[in-house]
């Protein structure tokens, strides 16, 4: 794994970019993009490459069919038809595991994320909001683009239809991609990293024995790990393509910062929550049917967001909880929270927190014996005690980075962000190479969390 994530970044990256600069038409580009991101998708998915292929020339080839039908009962039908074989795919490889069925199928990466890309390619086309693709190359292209095939964000079409063919590549654009990659890269390597090891070390151990602060000290540290793991990702996939020319949507905007639990989900994994409200939610008729339609329609939403993280019931679980929570703020919780002074806004972020955080705690455990003793252990019933020297020492250990991760959650780097910088930024962005380069060889603790949706 640390032998590819180097092989990716001095040797796969820079013959990429070297020969996508070389080449001045956007069509050859486009091929060169397709090339190395079915090499790029191969390398850890050889066989699953074909699945990909299938799913994206078929979608293109009913698009065709659905386009001179747009808005009409025909065109509606092909649609349904092509996006329930989509969803059929997803349900095969993905869910499978639910039943405990005998047959084990191995979940093809970045499934998750195409297959929405592909939906939303569909729909525009019924809605006529764009001409189908008519190139499998461009089209390929959309589906299969490696900076964010693997783990998003979810690209929708109609963000980048125009780019396909005509896109622009200016100093400018490249400079700040560059940096925003680098960014990316550090989230991940210096911070998730180093979370997800501390987490590991505290929570894949004998869970019985933990401590109150033992307890609530793993889950902090697995969640600084996932914000980082994830919107390092987002970062990485942003800035290279901006590098290429493209403008990929946002996906992460500081939700550690956020007020209230919809605002957190406004701010996290943006482009996933946008999905899910404009596919499902408004479909089922949103906010805009009776209260009880209406949080049904949410526990609808959130059960499916929960499950489309993972084959198992803890993720259903997890949102059927964020789906409650949303209810209870619409229906009292938001209005208890206006009466806070501004003054202490920090204590609703504070309680936004730890709701959140106590919610990875069912992300994290698969096994709901497991998720039901740690559970206890956050609230002392183990009868565990309130703290140990262990966890002190781990603290202690991790101290200084701990807190850069989490002033770092909140937007002091838009404020840094605006000093002119001249030389400063590439040599930061050296530096930072570097380091995460230096760790990378020296550390074999190095998971993308969200490679498994």
């Amino acid at each position: 794994m640390i032998f590819a994530d180097l092989l990716f970044l001095f040797v796969f990256l820079p013959i990429n970019l070297s020969l996508y600069f070389v080449l001045k038409n956007n069509t050859y580009r486009n091929a060169v993009l397709v090339a190395f991101s079915f090499v790029f998708y191969a390398w850890g998915e050889p066989i699953m490459v074909f699945l990909l292929l299938a799913a994206t020339e078929i979608s293109r080839i009913f698009s065709l069919f659905i386009e001179p039908r747009k808005g009409t009962k025909n065109g509606k039908a092909l649609t349904t038809a092509a996006i329930s074989l989509i969803l059929l795919s997803l349900a095969v490889f993905k869910y499978t595991p639910l039943f405990n069925l005998p047959v084990r199928i191995s979940l093809p990466i970045g499934i998750s994320f195409y297959s929405f890309q592909i939906i939303t390619y569909l729909v525009g086309v019924y809605k006529g909001d764009f001409p189908a693709q008519k190139s499998p190359v461009n089209f390929l292209m959309y589906v299969s683009l490696y900076p964010q095939l693997i783990a998003g964000p979810i690209v929708r079409y109609d963000d980048i239809h125009g780019q396909i063919r005509s896109r622009t590549i200016t100093t400018e654009n490249i400079s700040a991609g560059i940096t925003r990659f680098v960014i990316g890269l550090a989230k991940k390597v210096i911070m998730a990293n180093q979370m997800g090891a501390a987490a590991s070390s505290i929570l894949g151990g004998n869970i019985g024995t933990l401590t109150v602060s033992g307890a609530w000290l793993g889950i902090f540290f697995f969640a600084l790990q996932i914000y980082y793991d994830f919107s390092g990702y987002s970062d990485m996939a942003i800035g290279l393509g901006r590098i290429f020319g493209f403008s990929f949507p946002e996906n992460f905007d500081c939700p550690y910062a956020s007020k209230s639990i919809s605002e957190f989900w406004r701010r996290w994994h943006m482009t996933l929550g946008g999905f899910f409200r404009d596919y499902v939610y408004i479909p089922l008729g949103g906010n805009r049917c009776s209260r009880i339609r209406t949080s049904l329609n949410l526990l609808i939403v959130w059960f499916l967001t929960g499950l489309w993280h993972g084959a198992s019931w803890n993720f259903a679980l997890w949102g059927l909880y964020f789906g409650v929570l949303i209810m209870a703020e619409k229906a009292f919780l938001l209005k208890a929270a206006e009466k806070v002074p501004h003054a202490l806004g920090f204590v609703k972020i504070a309680a936004t927190f730890l709701l959140v955080t106590f919610g990875w705690a069912m992300f994290y455990f698969t096994d709901f014996s497991q998720m039901l003793l740690f559970m206890r252990g956050l609230f002392g019933l183990n009868g565990n005690g309130f703290y140990d020297i262990i966890t002190l020492n781990l603290l202690y250990d991790r101290f200084f980075l701990t807190a850069i991760a989490a002033i770092f959650c909140f937007p002091v780097y838009k404020y840094v962000s605006k000093a002119k910088s001249g030389w400063l930024t590439p040599a930061i962005n050296a530096a930072l190479i570097i380091l995460c380069a230096i760790m990378l060889v020296g550390d074999n603790y190095n998971p993308f969390l969200y490679y498994r949706f």
